[in-house]
Parts: structure tokens; C-alpha cells; sequence
């Protein structure tokens, strides 16, 4: 099917079903991404017997397209929705047909279990303990920086299930469900405000043992998969539009406009900067698509990341440029200021998330630039042995 067919074909099927005041509310819009997975358009590019309509990356987006120029959500699970996709590659059968539907029209609400106070930058030392016992999993441990928690039904759980081996071989991959005993969720506050992430403490925390994915000891690769999902929304500017509630990026020409700065070479150089950095992100965006699509794991994934943390930051930047002084004030009174401080506060959100920008770095000059890895000296002792290694934390 061409891609001006798909478009066509789904511009229609929205003009004849989609209707914003009737799929209103937590249970319309349920209703309707239920529609839309049913229709093949929530994963258009996964294969039709899984649900989508097995198109191509370039043919898929037209289906995004329709979806975006109508205002209806729910388009775009196969390459937005972390959870159904990892669950999709590595999940058992049993475990797809109980979970991915649910997973994919939002039925089910996951959250992401993986850094923890001492495992930020280096997951592979989480120290969150899993250990089977017949049919389940007894989870014991703690994760930090967890955005929804409170609201998850299901959580992505990296955990350790073997200490006898090097620390990348010990782990596994499970999906916790989150409505127990065993889970105590605590919110951090954020110096912007809000408390969109969470402490999470599990004691005794159960886990049925076909919510593993793949295999033990394979969790490394798992979340590697997980993770290069989140690093491709967070390079398409994900935080950026929680921060705005619209896509795309703020509008600093018209900005510019409103404080008569336009005419400012410095601030015309700036605006032209931050242009063209966009622009070239969405090209190497599109590369890293196509090889997701393809079943990869791309470091492209990692540069786009690290693209759109300078984004937001310098955006953040030429708008406290534009405004001058008056940055210094907040308050809804002083809208344009209020916007530039809260985008200069949640711009670390998407420099942190994901992979930290430095482990970014990391990446990209090992896999995309062939430089030699840096020495980690508990990479192929057991790691059990690893934590004398360790320091101590306070």
C-alpha cells in the first residue's frame, strides 16, 4: 500500500469515527484507543497477525501523520510504547496474549523500575534482589527517580537473580504487577514543582515467574532494547511536550516578536541555531527509526538523545535571551518568564532520564566513534565480589 493510500485511507476512517467530545474522559479515550488497536492504526507497522498492519517504517508515519493533523491519540504504540514493545520481543506467548493489548491501548498503565541510589549511570549494579521460589519471583529492594508510579498497574523491573557472575550476567527482566503489599511508592519533590518521579521500595514484592522476559540472566540485553525505546521518545522531545502540552518546540521568532528583539543579530543567530539543531535531530531520528524497524539497536538512538537535552537547554536559553531581565520573574502575570524558567528547570528532566547525557557520551564514542571503553575494574569478577569495591554509601 503506497503511503498516499494509507493516509487517505485512515484521514477517512478518522473523518467517519473521530469525535473529541465523545471519547472524552479516562473511559472514552479507553473506548477509543481500543477502536484504533482494533482498526490495526495503535501499531501500524508491527505485523497483522500481532495487531498492526505490517507497514513499513516510511508508510507507517503516514498513519501517524492522519493522527496528528486530526488531533486523536493513539497512533504510533510501535515505536512510542515501551512497555508493549519489549513485552512484544521478549515475552512468551502466554505472557502477549494476557498483557500486550492492555499494554498497547492504555488499559494497563506501566512504570519504569530500573536506576536505583546506587545504580543510576551504571545499571548493571542494581543490587534489587530476585529469587525464584517455584511458580513466583520474591522481589526485595529500591528504585528511584520512577515517573507514575502511583497511578501503574504493571512495572519494567530490572533485578539481579544470580550474584555468583559478573554483574552484567546476573540480571533479569520481569514485569512486576504493581497493586500489592509489597510495594511502598514515596514522591520526590522537584525544584520545578511538580512530582512526577518517585521512590519505590519493595519488601517481599511477588512476581509470577512467566512474567520473566526472555531469559534469567539475559536481562541485560532486555533492558538495552527498553531503553533504546525511551531514548528514541526522549530524542523526539517527549519531556519537552509534558512540559508545554503541545508538540514541538517553543516558538522563538514569535517570542522574539512580542519583546521587539527580532532585529537583534545575536538573538537572529541564536533563533537560526536552535532551527537548524532541530532539523538535524529530526533527520538522525529518522535513521535510528529505521533501524529500530528493522529489529536494531541503534547508538543513533543515544546522539538523538543527547541532541535534544542541548535543544531544550539552549531553547531555554534564547528565550531567557529574548526576554532579558525580566527573566528574573515568575508568576502567571509574567507568562513569557514563567514559561522560560519552568523550560530551563525541566530541561535536566530529559538530561537525566533515559541515560544520564554523560553515559550518552559514553556510548556514542564507543559505538559510533570506535573509541576504546573506559576500565571498570568489577566487569568480569563476580558480583558479589564487586561490592567491597564499592563505596560506601552514607
Amino acid at each position: 500500500m503506497s503511503e498516499e493510500r494509507i493516509f487517505d485511507e485512515v484521514r477517512l476512517w478518522l473523518a467517519d469515527n473521530w469525535r473529541e467530545d465523545t471519547y472524552a474522559g479516562d473511559d472514552g479515550r479507553l473506548r477509543w484507543r481500543r477502536m484504533v488497536h482494533e482498526a490495526g492504526y495503535a501499531v501500524p507497522g508491527w505485523p497483522s497477525g500481532e495487531g498492526g498492519l505490517g507497514l513499513d517504517t516510511e508508510t507507517a508515519k503516514q498513519v501517524e501523520r492522519a493522527f496528528k493533523q486530526a488531533g486523536a491519540p493513539g497512533s504510533g504504540q510501535d515505536r512510542t510504547n515501551i512497555a508493549a514493545n519489549t513485552v512484544r520481543q521478549y515475552g512468551t506467548p502466554t505472557l502477549k496474549a494476557a498483557l500486550l493489548d492492555d499494554l498497547v491501548t492504555g488499559a494497563a498503565v506501566t512504570c519504569l523500575l530500573y536506576s536505583e541510589p546506587g545504580a543510576g549511570s551504571d545499571l548493571a549494579a542494581v543490587r534489587t534482589r530476585a529469587r525464584r521460589d517455584g511458580d513466583q519471583y520474591h522481589v526485595a529492594g529500591q528504585k528511584v527517580w520512577t515517573s507514575r508510579a502511583m497511578e501503574a498497574d504493571y512495572g519494567l523491573l530490572l533485578a539481579r537473580t544470580d550474584w555468583e557472575v559478573p554483574k552484567h550476567a546476573g540480571l533479569s527482566f520481569l514485569i512486576i504487577p504493581m497493586k500489592q503489599p509489597g510495594i511502598d511508592i514515596r514522591p520526590i519533590h522537584q525544584i520545578n514543582g511538580e512530582s512526577h518521579f518517585n521512590e519505590v521500595f519493595l519488601d517481599n514484592a511477588l512476581v509470577p515467574a512467566d512474567h520473566l522476559l526472555s531469559d534469567e540472566g539475559d536481562g541485560w540485553r532486555v533492558i538495552n532494547t527498553a531503553l533504546a525505546y525511551e531514548r528514541l521518545i526522549m530524542a523526539e522531545g517527549a519531556a519537552e511536550r509534558r512540559a508545554s502540552g503541545k508538540d514541538g518546540h517553543a516558538d522563538l521568532i514569535a517570542l522574539a516578536r512580542r519583546h521587539d528583539r527580532l532585529a537583534d543579530p545575536c538573538i537572529r543567530r541564536d533563533i537560526a541555531q536552535a532551527i537548524a539543531w532541530r532539523r538535524l535531530n529530526k533527520w538522525n531520528a529518522a535513521r535510528a527509526k529505521r533501524i529500530a524497524a528493522a529489529g536494531g539497536v541503534s547508538p543513533l538512538m543515544s546522539l538523538g538523545k543527547l541532541a535534544m537535552s542541548r535543544i531544550l537547554h539552549n531553547d531555554a536559553r534564547v528565550m531567557r535571551a529574548i526576554i532579558g531581565s525580566s527573566a528574573l520573574c515568575d508568576g502567571p502575570e509574567q507568562a513569557d518568564a514563567q514559561d522560560a524558567n519552568f523550560r530551563t528547570l525541566h530541561a535536566y528532566m530529559n538530561s537525566i532520564g533515559g541515560g544520564t547525557d554523560q553515559i550518552q557520551r559514553n556510548i556514542i564514542a564507543e559505538k559510533i566513534l570506535g573509541l576504546p571503553r573506559e576500565i571498570e575494574i568489577d566487569r568480569t569478577i563476580p558480583f558479589k565480589d564487586s561490592l567491597a569495591l564499592a563505596p560506601r554509601r552514607s
